[in-house]
């Protein structure tokens, strides 16, 4: 599975933008799709989950009322919805699939395809 994640860049802060992920090679409904970032000198940290069973999400507390993941009907694309970014929302942020128990859902080792990575940076 090849994935692409998109929809990053430069915003102020109090902006919004939206990440989408996208699959070649197998179907993302097959899959709990995660987003996670990573900030200059910082480790790899869960953002949000979107589970293959009945769709359920998570959040990170950071992401907690600000972001929303979804799925289109098609289930083709997953979209992380930022709302009032922060300066220490700027990172790389990553696309995820796996089939990790929702125990773990949040975890990067239950993933094991990546995408490349899209910078977003929050900054006047």
């Amino acid at each position: 599975v090849q994935l692409q994640a998109y929809g990053g860049g430069l915003v102020e802060p109090g902006g919004s933008l939206q990440l989408s992920c996208a699959a070649h090679g197998d179907n993302l409904a097959l899959y709990a799709v995660a987003w996670f970032r990573q900030a200059p000198g910082k480790e790899r940290e869960s953002v949000s989950c979107v589970s293959r069973v009945d769709d359920a999400t998570f959040y990170s507390d950071a992401a907690k009322g600000r972001c929303t993941v979804s799925r289109d009907i098609a289930k083709t694309t997953v979209t992380l919805q930022m709302n009032s970014v922060k300066p220490e929302d700027t990172a790389v942020y990553y696309c995820a699939v796996g089939r990790p128990i929702l125990s773990a859902i949040t975890h990067a080792s239950m993933y094991y395809y990546w995408g490349h990575g899209t910078q977003v940076t929050v900054s006047s």
